[in-house]
């Protein structure tokens, strides 16, 4: 069995280290509500109706299409002085390319060096890729854009898309049209129309479910506890009418008389009787598409502390869809090292935010943010520090579908969570704290809990949620129960996984809490097991192609075994061609710890041993890379 069929299995909190052979040790379990049954995934719902939805749609292409790798067409080196408009002109050549079949016109790379990047660059064109050498600290290897000043005041770095933040409020004339379902459940692909003439299949539309006073009153206007004596009068009110309106950005795959299907799920129940659903067609005004921003380190001047005067942001995806970030690190940002507004099917892959500067309070450190109208979002194989909320929506009700994917967490203020105002349908799938709670701090490091009135009148969160075989460490991981909905925590980690009172800070129903500090949860990973389940595969045979399931472009890079590894540990890497590769460790800052492999190797499967010697525990990263591709794996080495 090669290391794409291994594994491992935590019998206690302190990640202790098991070998898979042929089964694993730990005995293997199932929730009660999603179970495996000949070979598909079966859900219970409750009396409510709340189910556990699908959340494999999340990524670019509505996942399970693996990102594009997209041919060089002008390369740059950095010069002297600021390069913001060294860099914008060289996009403005690239985005004046026609565009392939596949609607791409090429990437523009930026060679190895130091660019200081004095203003904002933005990427606007679709079918452009923005691609470094690197995201390693040397600019002899990297590619490094270091932004300086503070002109404008707490910009972004570099913005993708079409930097509006619309939220998919424009639609095509005429084409508004009630849903007349009684009832639409979460998790439902289908629902009937007044009249369904105006749509067609492949069309790109908005559902609209706007905020009334009967919808608020069965959640009771927001839960935001605007009686409890830490509230302020005047500004910690219920939530109004108008003010948290449910949007979904869909496409149409079925019309057949007034019915319509959907590509992707619905992540509230949508009830008639107290809120008239309506759908239009997107205009897609100013939308752009098939962006990829690759292999880049932002790092942004800041006098250290908490200084404020200085960049906010280093990435914004903004009016986009059909994009991606991947093999970025990104530091010293006060806001966001990634955010997305009126953003759907992206990609965040392989990318650090860390060390963020700024005050510790409200509006600053979410490492990766989704923002307004973020929808269908996978967050996979980051990792992040120091921030306050290191995986965050941050995006009320228009927000929803978002995946957490195998992401990291160390030195964190507070809790990853959903923040405000019935964002719905997020899923944290084996997101693991490094370090636990800081000394002295609130222990929360998860939370899918009301907020009441917390921040400007908070209240639920997030809605239809779920955290799937996470580990907290020694911290809390509040989960709580909304009126019309549920949330899930199942197969967790950590010192209390509750809902209640303390350790929560409202006093509100629990959620649904189950295999709590027990290991052996199958499926691993519900997003993978879901979207396996979707493309009709396994979740071995989408690793990579090893196991047969197809042939890579150029190489492929296994999981190293074991993992977590105390001293040694061995990776393995495959070329479908003879090909020129470097295999290195990376520290979580792209520091080179070692090299392993460089030169020119066969055709095959090849195997390497890492000894990692006197290095301290923590997470490492191995980097294969192989013409312009580069892959990368997270290890966890633990003495």
């Amino acid at each position: 069995m090669n290391s794409f069929n291994r594994g491992f299995c935590r019998c206690t909190g302190l990640l202790s280290l098991i070998v898979l052979l042929n089964a694993p040790l730990c005995p293997a379990w199932e929730s009660q509500i999603v179970q495996v049954h000949t070979g598909k995934l079966v859900y219970r719902a409750d009396e409510e109706g709340n189910r556990i939805p699908d959340f494999s749609h999340a990524g670019y292409k509505g996942g399970g299409v693996p990102l594009p790798e997209i041919p060089v067409v002008k390369t740059i080196s950095p010069i002297a002085g600021d390069n913001t408009a060294h860099i914008q002109n060289a996009l403005f050549e690239v985005g004046l390319l026609p565009q392939n079949e596949a609607g791409f016109r090429g990437a523009l790379l930026l060679s190895a060096g130091k660019y200081e990047i004095r203003g904002t660059i933005k990427l606007g064109f679709d079918g452009v890729v923005l691609r470094g050498a690197g995201d390693g600290e040397d600019p002899a290897t990297s590619t490094i854009l270091w932004a300086t000043g503070n002109s404008p005041n707490q910009r972004t770095v570099l913005i993708a898309g079409g930097g509006g933040t619309t939220r998919w409020r424009d639609e095509v004339a005429n084409t508004r049209r009630d849903i007349t379902s009684d009832t639409v459940l979460v998790g439902s692909r289908r629902f009937d129309l007044s009249d369904a003439s105006p749509f067609a299949v492949g069309d790109n539309i908005i559902i609209y479910h706007p905020c009334t006073e009967d919808w608020l009153a069965a959640i009771d206007y927001g839960g935001t506890w605007s009686q409890d004596p830490g509230a302020e009068p005047g500004v910690d009110l219920p939530w109004a009418i108008g003010s948290q309106n449910i949007v979904y950005n869909r496409r149409i795959t079925g019309v057949a008389g007034s019915t319509i299907t959907i590509d992707a799920p619905l992540f509230d129940h949508l009830i008639r009787k107290q809120s008239q659903s309506y759908i239009y067609k997107y205009a897609r005004t100013g939308l752009r598409s098939r962006i990829g921003i690759e292999n880049l380190r932002i790092d942004i001047e800041t006098r250290g502390g908490v200084d404020e005067a200085h960049a906010w942001t280093a990435i914004d995806l903004f009016q986009i869809e059909d994009a991606w970030v991947r093999e970025c690190t990104l530091l010293h940002f006060g806001h966001s090292g990634v955010r997305t507004n009126t953003a759907t099917r992206i990609t965040i892959e392989n990318c650090r935010a860390l060390d963020p500067v700024s005050t510790i309070e409200g509006e600053r450190r979410y490492n990766f943010n989704v923002y307004n109208a973020s929808q269908l979002v996978l967050f996979k194989n980051c990792h992040a520090t120091n921030g306050r909320h290191h995986y965050v929506s941050n995006g009320a009700s228009w927000t929803s579908g978002c995946v957490f994917l195998d992401c990291t967490s160390s030195g964190a203020w507070t809790s990853s969570e959903g923040h405000r105002q019935w964002s719905t349908g997020l899923l944290w799938d084996n997101v693991v704290d490094l370090d636990g709670p800081r000394p002295g701090y609130n222990p929360r490091l998860l939370g899918l809990y009301n907020r009441g009135h917390y921040g400007t009148s908070h209240g639920w969160g997030v809605a239809h949620s779920v955290a799937w075989n996470c580990d907290v460490a020694a911290g809390d991981l509040i989960v709580q129960k909304p009126p019309t909905a549920q949330n899930y925590a199942i197969g967790c980690q950590g010192k209390n996984i509750t809902g209640k009172k303390p350790p929560a800070p409202f006093a509100e129903p629990e959620g649904y809490i189950e295999g709590s500090s027990t290991p052996g949860l199958e499926p691993r990973s519900l997003y993978e097991a879901q979207l396996a389940e979707r493309l009709a595969a396994t979740p071995v045979a989408l690793e990579g192609w090893l196991s047969g399931a197809k042939q890579p472009a150029s190489c492929a890079l296994a999981q190293n075994y074991p993992n977590p590894f105390n001293g040694e540990t061995r990776l393995e890497f495959a070329l479908d061609r003879p090909g020129h590769i470097t295999l290195t460790i990376q520290s979580v800052r792209g520091e080179q710890i070692a090299a392993l492999a460089a030169g020119q190797f066969p055709a095959g499967v090849h195997s390497v041993t890492w000894l990692a010697g006197s290095l301290p525990s923590g997470l490492y990263f191995a980097r294969l890379t192989h013409e312009d591709k580069t892959i990368t794996k997270r290890m966890l080495l633990i003495k």
